[in-house]
């Protein structure tokens, strides 16, 4: 399994899907040949942890295609999901050395990878590289202070329909689909992970998922293709609207 994910990845950045959205977007081309010397591929299948809090890093990344979790765990050993790695996502801390979470793969991941060391001395002679990575980090604060709002004062049937409509604005993004008609995507996450991520129960998620086909907002095709008919109605029932709505 791992050698057909690591087969599928990308071998020309001109042809990567994430090309537009990733740390490297603003590179030219020759800017992008020295990352092409530095970088290699990574493969992960789900459930596989790709780096555990407090690993020292030797590389730097970026999601190219798969969803992890960012996990932190405490000392009685409880755990908490506290972010969602999607594909174009950044993955590491240039100037830190170790790991500030445990990052795990939820569906099979490829990375496009970056040794660390190198990839700093080119950053700090790369413009394009550090300001794009600062936009990416700002973009992060943003989502994590709306994801704030989501966990502590909205109810469950809008905590749902928040995350579904994270997930289907970002695939649109990145398959340059425009958010205009039916949206159709695969839910990466498995109900029991969306129940974590919430801070619902399984119950809960599923009760809601189900409220949301019946009353039209979404079609569902199995357990994860997922049609959003209209967007803006999937915005409302997450209590945002078309102008705002959750940053990602």
């Amino acid at each position: 399994m791992l050698k057909e994910l690591a087969s599928a990845a990308p071998r020309d950045c001109e042809d990567c899907p994430i090309r537009h959205r990733a740390v490297c977007a603003r590179c030219e081309s020759d800017e992008l040949e020295r990352l092409d010397q530095i970088k290699y591929y990574r493969s992960f299948e789900a459930g596989q942890t790709l780096i555990w809090s407090g690993d020292k890093m030797d590389f730097v990344g970026s999601v190219v295609s798969g969803i992890a979790t960012l996990t932190q765990t405490m000392e009685d050993g409880r755990t908490q999901m506290v972010g969602l790695l999607l594909p174009s996502d950044f993955v590491g801390r240039p100037g830190r050395d170790s790991a500030a979470y445990d990052v795990v793969a939820v569906s099979d991941i490829v990375m496009c990878c970056f040794r660390k060391k190198p990839f700093e001395d080119m950053m700090a002679r790369t413009p394009h590289i550090a300001q794009r990575l600062l936009e990416m980090t700002l973009d992060e604060l943003d989502a994590a202070r709306e994801w704030m709002l989501v966990l502590g004062r909205k109810t469950a049937r809008e905590k749902i329909a928040s995350l579904i409509a994270i997930i289907a604005r970002r695939d649109a993004v990145l398959n340059t689909a425009g958010m205009q008609g039916p949206l159709v995507f695969d839910l990466p996450l498995t109900r029991e992970a969306m129940a974590d991520y919430l801070g619902l129960t399984l119950e809960t998620v599923s009760r809601q998922v189900s409220a949301l086909r019946r009353d039209g907002v979404i079609m569902l095709e199995g357990k994860r293709r997922v049609t959003v008919p209209d967007f803006n109605r999937l915005l409302e029932e997450a209590g945002d609207d078309s102008d705002g709505g959750l940053l990602v």
